[in-house]
């Protein structure tokens, strides 16, 4: 069984290290840490098992890290590259436990903060940065996942309350949120977001079972029969799909942060296989071929970090555009998907037993390259950008 630890093999070739602030390296060495000592050592028996390991988010909530970027609010208020660092290190502990993180302080906090009033930010977003209050971010449906904007969720006006019908799917945290923000089309066919309280009657969640990917963290089906909620439970500043898309551009770059770290824990978890597994009279990675699948992985994973700090840093200086977050997330994942690919290939047999790490790695690639937009729609909206034509059916 191979020993996973952050600190055991070099992967920062190009120094992005020295790139960084102190307050970014503190909050890296504090979430890699983390995961060092209480989450990648309970992992493999969670994902194993289809379980969510609840004991973990009490301290998570000590990192001070949830809500991100978000100023104010308990929030910590930090740098996109810090924001991306977690995402990186997390994801190279467990991809389950990075998909809760990443839609209750990414999706659902950032659509508060971006979208909500002030008195919907300070009802929810001190609560949710102490992990006191879960959050969900209910978009995707049955039958509308790329076509999210065909979202065909229901918000009907009924005096001083908004009663929603519909059904969701792949919600994560959905089962047990406190909160779930439901994106429905209401009367006049605007799309709006809406806070669902948890014990709201008519709301009815299943969570998905036979995945072979995330498998730790739960994501649902969500079926909305008649739910009643207060007229002022609707985000106030979403009056349209464009205020949706706001949110989830605004998270996608940390998607690409997220196939960073997967990447480094297949590399890392290859190189030591190698040096230690002999075949043919000494050690794997004394083959030439070995070696230089070895250094195309370590090409491609830093090419992905210097990608991604950029991106963060024209995140930071009000420039990046949708193309540039589709760009790095279509770019990330795809050479991620590669690396965790050879990984496997480079175990040989133990490449498919969980206790060599790289197995969990490498399913759990197939919901990062599908999940916030796939290959195929970011590259279109790349394209969008670059030739400005629009090349979706709507």
């Amino acid at each position: 069984m191979i020993a996973e630890t952050a600190a055991s093999l070099e992967t920062d070739y190009y120094l992005m290290d020295e790139l960084l602030t102190p307050e970014e390296r503190a909050v890296r060495d504090k979430v890699r840490a983390f995961c060092d000592r209480e989450l990648i050592p309970v992992a493999q028996d969670y994902w194993d098992r289809a379980e969510f390991p609840f004991e973990l988010i009490p301290k998570l909530a000590r990192l001070g890290i949830v809500g991100g970027s978000i100023q104010g609010y308990g929030c910590p208020g930090l740098s996109a590259v810090a924001v991306g660092l977690i995402g990186l290190e997390l994801s190279r502990g467990d991809g389950s436990f990075t998909t809760f993180y990443g839609v209750h302080s990414g999706l659902a906090m950032q659509s508060l903060a971006i979208l909500g009033s002030e008195e919907q930010k300070r009802q929810w977003l001190p609560a949710m940065a102490r992990l006191e209050k879960i959050g969900a971010f209910a978009l995707t449906e049955p039958e509308h996942g790329s076509d999210a904007v065909g979202l065909a969720t229901r918000a009907h006006r009924d005096g001083d309350e908004w009663v929603l019908s519909g059904h969701k799917k792949w919600i994560g945290n959905a089962s047990f949120a406190d909160v779930v923000i439901v994106w429905a089309r209401d009367d006049d066919g605007a799309v709006g977001g809406f806070l669902v309280e948890k014990g709201t009657p008519g709301f009815e969640t299943e969570v998905i079972t036979g995945k072979i990917a995330k498998r730790a963290v739960w994501q649902a089906e969500i079926t909305l029969n008649d739910v009643r909620i207060p007229a002022g439970n609707r985000l106030a500043g979403s009056h349209s799909f464009k205020d949706t898309a706001r949110v989830l551009t605004a998270t996608r770059y940390g998607v690409a942060w997220e196939a960073i770290g997967h990447a480094i824990a297949a590399y890392e978890a290859a190189l030591t296989y190698t040096k230690q597994r002999a075949q043919f009279g000494k050690p794997l990675a004394g083959f030439q071929i070995i070696q230089q699948r070895l250094a195309r992985m370590l090409a491609d994973i830093t090419s992905m970090q210097l990608l991604c700090l950029r991106l963060s840093q024209l995140l930071e200086e009000g420039k990046m555009t949708d193309g540039m977050a589709s760009l790095a997330k279509m770019q990330n994942a795809r050479r991620s998907r590669e690396i965790v690919a050879d990984a496997r290939e480079m175990l040989g047999g133990n490449g498919i037993l969980l206790e060599y790490v790289v197995a969990r790695h490498f399913a759990d690639m197939e919901a990062v390259v599908t999940y916030e937009g796939t290959d195929t729609v970011q590259s279109l909206i790349v394209g969008r950008e670059i030739t400005g034509f629009q090349a979706f059916s709507r």
